[in-house]
């Protein structure tokens, strides 16, 4: 994980160093005098190397620098508005898929090639088809501008999630309705699901007790990268829907050549990213009693 992270923090510093201009760069030109100011305020003017060492060693203090282009704010500061606004948007969103997706791929294995599997799999393939923006923009032409049941855009109130919260469920609840249905299909073609309905029992019965566990692997490795995705920051989502979330930071930031935020939110996102890959692979022990942690060897 260490090492992952080091080679993200490297290569992205990297490759913010060898982008042209700089992010005092402006239609009408800095004098030189202020602009060699402002770049040994920001360190700017110091050698490559130099910068690398301190921006290493800040990030393991977690400190991650001044926006070049917020006066007075760090990326810590912008990190911790941000993301907490990213977070309730992409945890609500997950939910959401995965009340949706779950039922639907479990009743497409069950219902094979019957009218329920047929209708769950056209919407799985609506879902994985139609961007999110475009779900974004026909969920708030209907509820929003044509029913108003609820708000098009801004954050604050309950009301205010639904909307986007839906818009970004689209493709994850496609993605597992067909993820669910593919591998319970196999789950319910194994000796030991035959062998628990020889001992008389139920198919709710065995769909609960054996057959869903297994079945979900795929789904719970899906769900490690999706988080950290979500969690950050749909871009896109939070433009369209006005919400203050991370996401539009970082996209505001590319814009503004802001390097300072660009780096940290990568970063960032990189530390959320390999965690949850990390209790994903650690949460396959408590869903399949054949997968086991390693031993150390005497």
């Amino acid at each position: 994980m260490l090492l992952v992270l080091w080679v993200i923090a490297t290569v992205t510093f990297v490759l913010m160093n060898l982008v042209p201009g700089g992010p005092f760069a402006s239609e009408k030109p800095l004098p030189e005098a202020i602009k060699r100011n402002i770049e040994a305020r920001y360190r700017l003017n110091d050698p490559f190397w130099k910068r690398y060492i301190d921006y290493m060693g800040n990030i393991l203090r977690w400190d991650l620098g001044p926006s070049f282009k917020y006066e007075g704010r760090t990326v810590n500061d912008i990190i911790n508005s941000g993301f907490p606004v990213s977070a309730v948007l992409g945890v609500t969103s997950v939910a959401l898929a995965l009340l949706l997706g779950i039922p639907a791929g479990i009743l497409a294995a069950l219902k094979q090639n019957k009218w329920p599997d047929t209708l769950a799999m056209l919407a799985a393939t609506i879902g994985v088809s139609v961007p999110s923006f475009i779900m974004a923009t026909f969920l708030m032409y209907i509820f929003a501008y044509k029913l108003r049941w609820l708000p098009a855009a801004l954050w604050g109130r309950p009301s205010q999630v639904i909307l986007p919260a839906l818009a970004l469920a689209g493709f994850p609840a496609a993605f597992f309705a067909r993820l669910t249905r593919a591998s319970m299909l196999e789950v319910l073609g194994e000796d030991f699901i035959r062998t628990a309905y020889a001992k008389g029992l139920s198919t709710p019965a065995v769909i609960a007790r054996h057959a869903l566990k297994c079945a979900l692997i795929p789904v719970f490795s899906y769900l490690g990268p999706l988080l950290a995705q979500i969690m950050t920051g749909s871009f896109v989502i939070e433009k369209i829907f006005a919400i203050p979330g991370l996401g539009q930071h970082y996209v505001t930031s590319i814009y503004n050549r802001d390097y300072t935020v660009i780096l940290g939110v990568t970063v960032f996102y990189s530390i959320l990213l390999v965690t949850l890959n990390f209790l994903v692979d650690l949460g396959y022990v408590l869903l399949d009693p054949r997968i086991k942690l390693a031993e150390p060897s005497s």
